[in-house]
């Protein structure tokens, strides 16, 4: 059987601002499915990275692929019409909406008809249907009608992931998802993202080790915009290197 294409490839991804390089030739491969994620320091490049692939940034060189085409000069918004969906550290939700309503918005601003509130909800049943699905499938179903500012932090977080997940993404990128977050809510958030879709690739960058340990089977480090070292998560978390430089233990 043939292999299917990766979701997602950087080939020697670089990124310079003047003398500075972000940036250095970042290779990965995300395949259907995987779970991975980038760590490292603050100024280690990981949002730029994050930038670039998302098309926030151009790249100075290398590609960024999808599933085997080259989309390295693709807008972020042609991006997420073939499969890519993004979160962000800071979250971006109507906070005097319901959680419902923030769900339709996401669900309607992928389409290419107006939404408007006041018609009668027979007229979209099929977006309806879908925020439901959603909010179910994330165990929201019964916060629906509680406005977002109501929420708590880490419920608005998660919130944001389902928000993200409405265009059907095949790979979801996940900006420091624990950001923000006490030990409890970031436990919470760890069991959140292991139920989501299977079958949907995710590629985080996160500083919380319990989250990337419990979430991630495979994990780069990125070290002043380089890949220090890649591989399964019990390598990376027995690697004597990244202890010493990433995770304190040294």
């Amino acid at each position: 059987m043939q292999r299917p294409d990766p979701v997602l490839e950087l080939r020697d991804l670089s990124k310079s601002f003047g003398g500075l390089r972000a940036v250095r030739g970042v290779s990965l491969t995300v395949m259907p499915g995987d779970r991975k994620a980038i760590i490292g320091p603050n100024g280690a490049g990981k949002t730029t990275l994050f930038n670039l692939i998302s098309g926030i940034l151009p790249a100075s060189s290398g590609q960024v692929l999808m599933f085997g085409r080259d989309v390295t000069s693709w807008p972020s918004h042609r991006r997420t019409a073939f499969g890519m969906a993004r979160t962000f550290q800071v979250t971006s939700l109507f906070p005097k909406l319901s959680v419902l309503d923030n769900v339709l918005l996401a669900i309607e601003g992928r389409r290419a008809s107006k939404f408007v509130m006041w018609r009668f909800l027979s007229s979209y049943r099929d977006v309806y249907d879908k925020a439901f699905a959603l909010l179910e499938g994330a165990a929201f179903l019964d916060r629906k009608d509680i406005e977002v500012r109501h929420l708590s932090h880490g419920e608005q977080r998660q919130l944001e992931i389902v928000l993200g997940i409405a265009s059907d993404p095949d790979i979801l990128l996940l900006d420091e998802p624990a950001a923000g977050l006490s030990s409890g809510e970031s436990a919470e958030m760890a069991r959140f993202l292991q139920k989501l879709d299977a079958k949907m690739a995710i590629l985080l960058i996160e500083h919380d080790m319990d989250i990337v340990f419990d979430v991630a089977n495979d994990i780069s480090v990125l070290h002043f915009g380089e890949i220090l070292e890649s591989g399964p998560a019990e390598h990376i978390r027995s690697s004597a290197k990244v202890q010493e430089i990433y995770l304190g233990t040294g």
